[in-house]
């Protein structure tokens, strides 16, 4: 796509480069000279300000195409190059303005106080990560939104028999077919995916559905008889009606209930039953399901794409995205107070908040009864951002605490001093107290040190997954063992969700997966520990333990089942669950679309382990679901003290990201 790209001063001394194809030099010495020196500016060039590069006309030289913006206040010059014949038939390249634009603005954010120093000529900066992010994401804004013309050119084009000599199509991204044991010779093939061909003959005896006839009586059919004839249709064939009239409906078996004990577990006979996931052999449909199951495999997921490895070979999440949008959305929201148009009431990003200091004016001494209107304006900002009313309640007052006796120079000192105090108040609720750092804490755990004659044995790290139903504990437990695996963890998956129809399963699934994912990567190993439904947890969560420690695995991940937070009985189950399985982490998983319910969720979990023991860190699930409306891990954090470690942005397993501190600021301010 770009041929090469620059960020150079206006003297000539380049700062940062990236190049795909050799560019000789001559192309961007005249730029330089032509527009900066020469000062011929071509019609519509804005050099005297920092206009936006699409103000910018592109600049042509030889078979190249440049695209430039500028930034005055430190002499820099941001250019891009690319061939004319690519330029042009790309959609002209039109994310390529809003790459100039989102760098300039985070190199100057990054690098700018190096800028600022005197007889500054050279600057250290590491711009790789930053470049790549961004040209990764909007190319892939782009690509998703165009789809290819050719590509709906050829969706109009009917199957026909001329084309039976073509090769066939490409198979589906992330899914690989099972090779064939033999040709088709006959109509009466048991693939279970046979190759579609186009059936051009008409059939013998025309189905229910394209029977073309009169209306029979005044009115016609009646309407529940045209709709019980398109249900026919529907499973219909040539040649089954006579099979059709002689078929009588089948009854279902009625469902056998489930028996329970005076403490709510089930039978222990009724686990059996629960487990439908394994193949038959005995019927045909389960040779198809078994051979679909071998014929798919797991999609390659890219470790680059949400975390780095460090120099001493850890594999750490990134928030490198949380970081960029959050430099960015700042850009915009000082843009947007700088510009005459933010005047009202109500602006972008701190025009909400700071819309309500309207009415105070320069150099007045702020009181409190002058910022108790304010005050309640900011409140009901933060409630409209699922942030709970006792949350914002502390929020404010520390906002308050700030303004109280400040006197205001200018209206855009009183915006400042909002910003200032909202982050501080925010940043003092959202920093955790405790290390977070969990893969200094498994390897300490897991290799004790041999000098220390007093230092405990080896054994495994334990961390359980807790939360109400459905805010995606197995997802989340999953996400995490394959976080742990990038680090050459052993890993075993205890299955302690004895309750819910199907835990087991998916965990067998996830397990799967993430196996065929280590040993393709070669990092790391997994396994399963289950023992059915109907079983105690917390015995099984034990008995994991044991085998963990005796196999020497690293980390052992249990999951549970999940619980209504206001329901006694099945909460005082956890305090059993901890004083056997005895984790060295609890994490709940909270939704972050859960509004104002966090709080009474996050305070009954924390107390439900008993005395001397509560959570251990939140993973806020389904970020990615809620735009700017976070307020859900401010509640959580507020109401209990306890960290946020883990943000679930997605439903793949690199789709975890740690929390960024200024991007949450930044959400809950926007």
């Amino acid at each position: 796509m770009l041929d090469s790209f620059e960020i150079l001063t206006t003297s000539g001394v380049v700062l940062w480069s990236r190049s795909y194809e050799a560019v000789a030099p001559s192309i961007v010495n005249g730029l330089i000279r032509d527009v900066f020196i020469e000062e011929k500016v071509l019609p519509g060039a804005s050099v005297a300000d920092d206009a936006s590069a699409a103000r910018n006309p592109p600049y042509k030289k030889d078979k190249y195409t440049l695209k430039w913006t500028t930034v005055k206040d430190f002499g820099l010059i941001f250019v891009s190059l690319s061939a004319q014949a690519v330029y042009q038939s790309l959609l002209q390249l039109s994310w390529i303005d809003k790459l100039l634009d989102n760098l300039k603005t985070i190199f100057v954010d990054l690098y700018g106080d190096q800028l600022r120093k005197p007889h500054t000529s050279i600057v250290e900066c590491d711009f790789d990560a930053y470049f790549d992010q961004q040209l990764r994401e909007l190319e892939g804004s782009v690509s998703s939104s165009a789809p290819p013309a050719k590509l709906q050119e050829d969706n109009l084009t009917p199957p026909s028999s001329s084309d039976a000599g073509d090769e066939p199509p490409p198979p589906i991204p992330g899914l690989l077919q099972a090779s064939k044991k033999g040709t088709h010779s006959s109509a009466t093939s048991t693939d279970a995916t046979p190759i579609p061909t186009p059936d051009t003959s008409r059939p013998t005896t025309p189905l229910t559905g394209h029977v073309l006839s009169g209306s029979i009586g005044p009115k016609g059919a009646s309407r529940r008889a045209k709709k019980a004839a398109a249900v026919l249709s529907a499973n219909a064939s040539s040649g089954d009606e006579a099979s059709r009239r002689k078929t009588k409906p089948i009854k279902a078996a009625a469902k056998k209930l489930r028996k329970w004990d005076a403490d709510g577990l089930a039978d222990e006979d009724d686990g059996v039953t629960l487990d439908y996931s394994a193949t038959s052999t005995g019927t045909d449909g389960g040779d198809e399901l078994g051979e679909r199951l071998r014929a798919t495999t797991v999609e390659d997921i890219n470790p680059a794409s949400f975390g780095t490895r460090t120099g001493k070979g850890q594999f750490v999440l990134k928030d490198l995205d949380n970081e960029v949008h959050s430099i960015l959305q700042g850009a915009n929201a000082r843009k947007t107070l700088d510009s005459p148009s933010a005047t009202g009431v109500i602006g972008s990003s701190l025009g909400a908040i700071s819309g309500l200091f309207r009415n105070i004016v320069g150099g007045k001494i702020l009181t409190k009864a002058d910022l108790e209107k304010p005050m309640k304006g900011i409140e009901e900002h933060l409630l409209k951002k699922n942030v709970a009313r006792e949350a914002a309640v502390r929020l404010c007052e520390g906002v308050e605490k700030e303004l109280v006796g400040v006197k205001t120079g200018s209206f855009e000192s009183v915006e400042t001093t909002i910003r200032t105090s909202m982050e501080s108040s925010l940043r003092k609720i959202l920093t955790p107290t405790t290390s977070l750092d969990l893969l200094r804490a498994i390897t300490t755990t897991t290799t004790p040190s041999g000098l220390n004659p007093l230092a405990p044995p080896r054994r495994p790290y334990v961390i359980s997954i807790v939360g109400v139903n459905g805010v995606g504990k197995s997802t989340n437990l999953s996400k995490l063992a394959f976080f742990l695996l990038q680090n050459d963890f052993k890993i075993l998956i205890a299955a302690c969700d004895t309750f819910r129809s199907g835990a087991v399963e998916q965990l067998r699934v996830h397990a799967r997966n993430l196996k065929e994912l280590s040993q393709r990567e070669g990092r790391g190993q997994v396994e399963l520990f289950e023992k059915g439904y109907g079983k105690d947890a917390a015995n099984i969560a034990k008995d994991a333990v044991t085998y963990a420690t005796a196999q020497r695995f690293d980390v052992v991940l249990i999951d549970t089942a999940g619980r209504r937070h206001n329901d006694a009985r099945l909460m005082s189950n956890l305090e059993k669950f901890a004083q056997f399985a005895n984790p060295d982490k609890i994490f709940m998983v909270g939704e972050a679309l859960v509004g104002s319910d966090s709080v009474a969720q996050a305070r009954n979990f924390n107390a439900a382990f008993g005395a001397g023991r509560g959570l251990d860190g939140f993973i806020i699930s389904k970020c990615d679901t809620v735009g700017d409306m976070v307020g859900s891990l401010v509640s959580m954090v507020h109401a209990t003290g306890i960290p946020v470690v883990f943000l679930g942005v997605g439903q793949h397993y690199g789709d975890l990201r740690t929390l960024n501190v200024g991007w949450a600021v930044g959400m809950l301010m926007s």
